[in-house]
């Protein structure tokens, strides 16, 4: 399978971790936890593995307090276990399951572990949104599995640590957000002859607006996404351009390249999902409708794809298809990220976290669309005060012995999450303060 995997070990392409097993390739069917089954992507997956049931065991389903639809899922496809945030929704869910079905049900951060790193499952999507899919996705890692990427916050939060997992355990990263399976696709059989990355942005709802514009913008407007269903963190995100942000240091961790071999360009049609600019100047592009069914199902069947997933793209429908340069000015979120991504010594962490406590304010309509990024750029500069060096943040993991690799994940997921915690209570202090913009 060598032939359909991205370059390894560089100079130009170093992908994050070694093809799959050929014996995890011919193995059907395969068996699978779905962490994040009841959110965007998790329905996608779950709709995927019903219509192909022949083809999948699914060991395990989670939540977090979705617990009528996690219900509705489990009672169809009866997997041993389940899990969810707290004991609350453990008591909810269980109540609302059949009388004659009772998986074992694990709770909170370590159950979610617990669920990702169980023996009986082959591979594992990791769905579960935001900062919260982290431990889940190092669990997986640490038992070696096949992961289903979908949660960008993990290798934005310890990229360098997932890649070294992989190394070491012999992990699989497949990648599902659009524009990296798209770049994994384009990079089949290339090897070395990448120039550049090229991440395309549809630029969201209010792509052309003004920044006078913006001052005014509504939650529900900045809901609107034109081209994409998706969750509403991500909605925002792609509304900020924080998503493109993400995705340049998710790309930079994935394909190994370097920031300046990341593009980005708005491409508000959204049918191609991105681009490999070649060292003989060719461009190798992947053209398909904007639907996440298919880059799920080249990751969940692969190598094995399935025939028409989703609906055949009419070129004759597209007039033309148009190309810009992001506006940073506008859309500030972009070069914040670069610049944590730059500096690093733990400004990822402080990136996400800052973003995800900015939007969740956002959507609860406490503070204004502009100022999510503001908020983020504060808590940027005073981690940046306080920490001035530019150490990575997560430390090259180096032991063999599965014990030692427990314990340093751990004590780095601690890290990770105190930062966290620690830069989401500056944003609601700051906030709170009236630190905002006038």
């Amino acid at each position: 399978m060598a032939n359909l995997w991205p370059g390894l070990h560089g100079p130009n392409v170093n992908y994050i971790s070694s093809p799959p097993t050929e014996q995890w390739c011919r193995e059907f069917p395969r068996s699978i936890v779905l962490l994040g089954s009841t959110g965007s992507v998790g329905r996608n997956a779950f709709k995927l593995i019903c219509e192909n049931q022949e083809r999948f065991r699914v060991i395990g389903l989670s939540c977090a307090r979705q617990w009528q639809l996690l219900a509705e899922q489990a009672a169809s496809l009866r997997p041993p276990y389940l899990a969810v945030l707290n004991e609350s929704v453990r008591d909810q869910l269980f109540s609302a399951l059949p009388s004659d079905y009772r998986p074992t049900i694990f709770v909170g951060g370590p159950g979610y572990s617990a669920l990702a790193a169980l023996p009986e499952a082959s591979t594992v999507l990791s769905a579960q949104s935001g900062a919260a899919g982290l431990a889940g996705t190092l669990a997986a890692l640490v038992a070696g599995k096949v992961i289903c990427l979908a949660n960008k916050e993990s290798l934005v939060l310890a990229g360098n640590l997932v890649r070294d997992l992989c190394r070491l355990t012999g992990a699989v990263i497949l990648p599902v957000d659009s524009e990296h399976n798209a770049i994994f696709q384009c990079l089949a059989g290339r090897n070395q002859d990448v120039d550049t990355l090229v991440l395309t942005a549809s630029g969201g709802p209010f792509w052309g607006k003004t920044k006078e514009m913006l001052k005014q913008v509504t939650l529900e407007e900045a809901l609107k996404h034109p081209n994409w269903s998706m969750g509403k963190k991500i909605t925002i995100d792609s509304a900020t351009m924080m998503n493109k942000g993400l995705e340049i240091i998710e790309a930079y961790h994935l394909y190994g390249v370097q920031l300046d071999r990341i593009e980005v360009v708005i491409h508000p049609q959204s049918v191609i999902h991105s681009l490999v600019r070649m060292q003989y100047a060719s461009l190798l592009a992947q053209f398909a409708s904007p639907d996440m069914k298919l880059p799920l199902a080249h990751c969940l069947f692969w190598p094995n794809l399935l025939p028409q997933v989703v609906d055949r793209l009419d070129l004759l429908c597209y007039e033309g298809l148009s190309f810009a340069s992001p506006d940073t000015e506008c859309f500030p979120c972009l070069g914040l990220a670069k610049r944590a991504l730059e500096q690093r010594g733990g400004m990822c962490v402080v990136l996400n976290s800052a973003n995800e406590a900015a939007v969740d304010l956002f959507l609860h309509k406490q503070c204004s669309f502009e100022q999510i990024s503001y908020l983020i750029g504060k808590a940027l500069e005073a981690h940046a005060a306080e920490y001035p060096g530019h150490e990575p943040f997560c430390q090259k993991l180096t032991a063999h012995d599965p014990l030692e690799i427990k314990k340093s994940v751990q004590e780095t997921l601690q890290r990770i999450q105190h930062l966290d915690q620690k830069t989401r209570e500056y944003v609601r202090i700051c906030h709170t303060k009236g630190e905002m913009l006038c």
